[in-house]
Parts: C-alpha cells; sequence; structure tokens
C-alpha cells in the first residue's frame, strides 16, 4: 500500500519544460522529512519518503504522531480514498522556523490513486476546503502565476517568510505546480527552485492572490489560430491516409498542426501584431495546449 512520491525536478530541465505556460500555483518549500498517511485496515497507515512506517520505526516520531492525531483520524473516517502527502517538520538543514512550527505535519498534496496504482493529483482549489474542514494543517501558495517565467519565479523567492522567525533568513525555495501539466515523457511533475539567504518572516497565505499577467503573443496566435475546424480537418487527413485513427497517430497530428500554423498563417499573424518577436519553441508549446484542450478525449 505505500506509493513514493514523486520526486520534484529543478526548474529549467527536459523533465519540467513548458510547466510555465498556463496557470501555475507556487508554494512555498519547507525542509522537513518526506511524510504520507492513508487509510487501510480502518486505521491509519503512515510512510517516509521510501518506506512504510511502523512504531519500531517510525521516522522521527511521525508515525506515533500521525496515528494518535484526531483530526487526520476523522479526516480518513469521510474520505478513506484519499492519501496525504507532505512534510513532518523537524529539525534537518534549516533550524530557523518558529517554535511553535515544529513536529507538525504540512500537506502539500492530495491525491488518489488510479487503476494503475498511480498518484493523481487533487488541485488546492480542491483539497484547501477538505483539509480546513478538519484543521489539518497544509501548505498555501504563496502565488498563483499565470503564464509565468524564471524571472517572475524568481522574484518569489523573497516571498517565501512561510513558519520562519523575523529576522532569521528565507526558507528553502518555491515549488511550481500546474495540476493540468504533463511533461514530454507523460509524467505530472513538479518544479522547484532552491535559494537561501532571503529575508523573512512568518505569514500564512489563506488566499492567494491571482496574477493575471498579458497574454504571451505565442499563446494569443495559439488561441486564434489553432480552431476546432482547423485541429479536425488535420485529424481526419491523417485518419484517411492511416485507415482510422489511432492515439499513435497524436505526435503526428501535433506536428502537421505546427507546420500548418506557420505555412499558412505566419504573415497573417506577423502583420496582426506589427512584427512582434516569437518564440517558436514557446509557440509550439501553446499549439500542443491548444490542442489539448480542443481534443482532449485522444489524450485519454
Amino acid at each position: 500500500m505505500f506509493i513514493k512520491y514523486q520526486h520534484i525536478e529543478r526548474f529549467g530541465t527536459t523533465e519540467t519544460e513548458g510547466i510555465e505556460f498556463g496557470k501555475c500555483y507556487v508554494f512555498p518549500k519547507i525542509d522537513g522529512t518526506n511524510s504520507s498517511v492513508w487509510w487501510n485496515e480502518n486505521k491509519i497507515q503512515a510512510g517516509s519518503r521510501k518506506r512504510r512506517l511502523s512504531l519500531e520505526q517510525d521516522n522521527a516520531g511521525f508515525y506515533k504522531y500521525a496515528s494518535e492525531n484526531r483530526n487526520l483520524n476523522l479526516f480518513f473516517l469521510r474520505y478513506p480514498h484519499l492519501r496525504l502527502y507532505g512534510e513532518w517538520l523537524v529539525p534537518h538543514t534549516l533550524k530557523t522556523y518558529n517554535d511553535d512550527a515544529w513536529r507538525k505535519f504540512y500537506v502539500f498534496d492530495v491525491c488518489t490513486i488510479n487503476d494503475d496504482g498511480d498518484l493523481t493529483y487533487m488541485p488546492y482549489d480542491e483539497y484547501q476546503p477538505l483539509l480546513e474542514e478538519y484543521n489539518i494543517e497544509y501548505i498555501p501558495p504563496l502565488k498563483i502565476i499565470n503564464n509565468g517565467g524564471y524571472e517572475t519565479f524568481i522574484k518569489l523567492l523573497d516571498s517565501n517568510q512561510y513558519l520562519i522567525q523575523d529576522g532569521l533568513g528565507n526558507g528553502e525555495g518555491i515549488v511550481i505546480k500546474r495540476y493540468d501539466y504533463k511533461n514530454k515523457y507523460g509524467r505530472t511533475t513538479w518544479a522547484k527552485i532552491v535559494a537561501s539567504d532571503f529575508k523573512t518572516k512568518h505569514s500564512k497565505i489563506m488566499g492567494a492572490p491571482e496574477m493575471n499577467d498579458k497574454k504571451m503573443v505565442e499563446q494569443e496566435i495559439s488561441d486564434k489560430y489553432i480552431t476546432q475546424a482547423f485541429v479536425d480537418k488535420i485529424q481526419a487527413k491523417i485518419s484517411l491516409e492511416n485507415d482510422g485513427w489511432t492515439s499513435k497517430n497524436i505526435p503526428k497530428l501535433l506536428g502537421m498542426a505546427y507546420y500548418e500554423l506557420i505555412k499558412e498563417e505566419a504573415w497573417n499573424f506577423i502583420k496582426e501584431n506589427k512584427m512582434p518577436t516569437i518564440n517558436f519553441k514557446t509557440l509550439n508549446h501553446f499549439v500542443i495546449d491548444r490542442i489539448k484542450q480542443l481534443k482532449p478525449e485522444i489524450f485519454q
């Protein structure tokens, strides 16, 4: 029943390529020990990063804490199908947290398990009220950013003052999550930017502000020209050439859509946007995301 939590990949690697193109939730990264709790055999089970726990091997007291925690027990009586992942805050590398922050479990993901035994991540806006209902600690987002970039995320490192004592530096870094994101290998992956030596203060943001940045020109082009009819036409052509449609044709659909956009419409969108600077790699990301929005059934 133990399921290991995913490895958080560094922002800017191939594992997290394109994660910034959409609605991103940026969370403070805290420096505890990775832990999980779930319900089985009518009682709470607990795990560390790599193994299931017991009273004899309890990961710095986490098993005892979880099994005796009234709020967690009540939560799982109501939601036995859910699994909580978080940080058990015991001294690790960073030791500047508030005195009353230690030896608590801070949830950072709530998951279900799909038919293949893999984790399916519940969006923050869905799980936050469930945890609030049972007074379970969770890590709130610093900000919600639409179509951010490295510089935007770097600025948020100064905002990670979560649980840190006044005047004793900043938190460990940030974690970037986009709940509709899968990387180029088909995996749900979160990104991280790790930092140190920042000014902090203790805060918990109950309602994170949403930054609605102006659409990138690449997204505006994709939204205008990648239409339902445009994608349907290309899919029909591929189906005719291959005696029907299969999921093996998805890469061809994505490639042809991008090719046809550039070939047929480049002059139009260059004129409309008054000779813009276009990052064609970014444009390709938005074309793929747009097709996924219009044809979700073929990616299931």
